[in-house]
């Protein structure tokens, strides 16, 4: 008999250390193997190395022989055995007869499970060694198909009990008839017990299906839940947008115009200082009595000074100050504009005289205001008013500072 072989018949399993093996003995009988040096539990069966080996021998779709080596088989993943399961019931590749040989003792009763589950238009059989198994095949080709069943009642009902098992395990039939023995038959309570088991395994299908469908459905109303807060929390991010755009604006427009106003009072306040100056020279030039011209002299540099320093003041405003302001301002509410004025200036360490004359007060004015304010803000008698706008002020360059 030609023996054929082909390298893409073979596909080793590297974890388990085998190698499946395919061969072709004459025109129709495959034989399927295991090559190894110890003992193997299968873990897959490659149907698309079996589908190939029948598509190069011209046997897609047509009758042959599955001739199945179980020598060094000792175990069967459940993968395997649904694999197997779907291979006997698909049309288009079925063998017309399975051999099974070389069948370790402990793995028998799985092989007489598979056996058993082989539908009635195919031959199973149950060989010796290799070359029982191809006289057997031989013997089948050249002959009508063996009948499945046998004369035997016992082991008759013995294939359809592990038959019935397989199907429940294999391929998750648990609606399947089973053919009862009589009550008072020996072998009844086994099959009495195949079908409770069959009907618990299905009601416990049935349990978990609707414990799944709760799930999934509590799943989908996190979902609806988490989908409208995220909606919601879209919509917040909008409005929140929407007013830090209109009030980024307004502050545009208050910016543009402080600027515009600190330009005029910039532009003012040097046309001031050049008239001063101007002023302080005709004075200085005049023929008049020197005490009244150094009076007069004095006064018109203290304005010039105090020109300096508004001048200072309005280029000097930055945006920590306007910060500090802001911050001043709602910490102590009763505080007005020129009491604010005068807060940022003693911040900006501009003296007590150099404070009365950009307010335009006496120092002992001044004075007079730095002691109400000091009551207002609601100091202690041993804190100056100096050091608690220090610790403010650094305390609102350090809140902007995280931001």
């Amino acid at each position: 008999m030609t023996v054929t072989e082909n390298p893409e018949w073979r596909i080793a399993n590297k974890d388990l250390e085998y190698t499946k093996v395919i061969v072709r003995l004459g025109s129709d009988i495959i034989d399927y193997s295991i090559e190894s040096d110890h003992d193997v539990s299968l873990a897959s069966m490659d149907m698309e190395m079996l589908y190939r080996a029948l598509r190069d021998s011209n046997l897609a779709g047509k009758s042959f022989c599955l001739l199945w080596n179980m020598k060094h088989v000792t175990g069967m993943s459940l993968v395997y055995k649904k694999e197997l399961a779907q291979l006997l019931y698909n049309p288009t590749v079925t063998p017309a007869a399975v051999v099974v040989y070389n069948v370790r003792p402990e793995f028998a009763m799985t092989v007489e499970t598979i056996t058993a589950m082989i539908p009635d238009t195919m031959t199973a059989i149950i060989a010796g060694n290799r070359e029982d198994a191809i006289s057997k095949a031989v013997e089948w080709r050249k002959t009508a198909p063996v009948e499945n069943g046998s004369d035997n009642e016992y082991l008759r009902r013995k294939k359809e009990f592990l038959a019935c098992l397989g199907r429940i395990s294999w391929l998750n039939m648990t609606n399947q008839h089973i053919e009862m023995p009589h009550p008072d038959e020996q072998l009844y309570p086994f099959f009495k017990a195949v079908e409770s088991l069959q009907e618990d395994i299905r009601e416990n299908m049935t349990a978990r299906e609707g414990e799944i469908e709760k799930i999934a459905a509590d799943l989908e109303k996190q979902l609806t839940e988490k989908n409208i807060l995220l909606n919601a929390q879209k919509e917040l991010y909008r409005k929140l947008k929407d007013q830090f755009e209109k009030e980024k604006s307004a502050l545009q427009t208050r910016i543009s115009t402080q600027e515009m106003e600190l330009t005029r009072i910039s532009t003012a306040i040097a046309e001031k200082t050049s008239s001063l100056k101007e002023l302080l020279d005709i004075i200085g030039s005049l023929d008049i009595d020197t005490g009244q011209k150094n009076v007069l002299m004095e006064n018109c540099r203290n304005m010039i000074e105090t020109e300096m320093i508004e001048k200072r003041l309005n280029i000097e405003l930055t945006t920590t100050d306007s910060e500090f302001l802001s911050r001043l301002q709602k910490k102590h509410p009763n505080l007005n504009q020129r009491e604010l004025r005068i807060c940022l200036l003693i911040k900006l360490n501009y003296s007590t005289q150099e404070i009365a004359r950009s307010v335009g007060i006496s120092t002992r004015g001044m004075e007079s205001i730095r002691y109400r304010m000091h009551k207002k803000i609601d100091l202690s008698k041993h804190q100056s008013l100096k050091s608690y706008l220090t610790d403010l002020a650094v305390a609102t360059a350090n809140q902007g500072s995280r931001y």
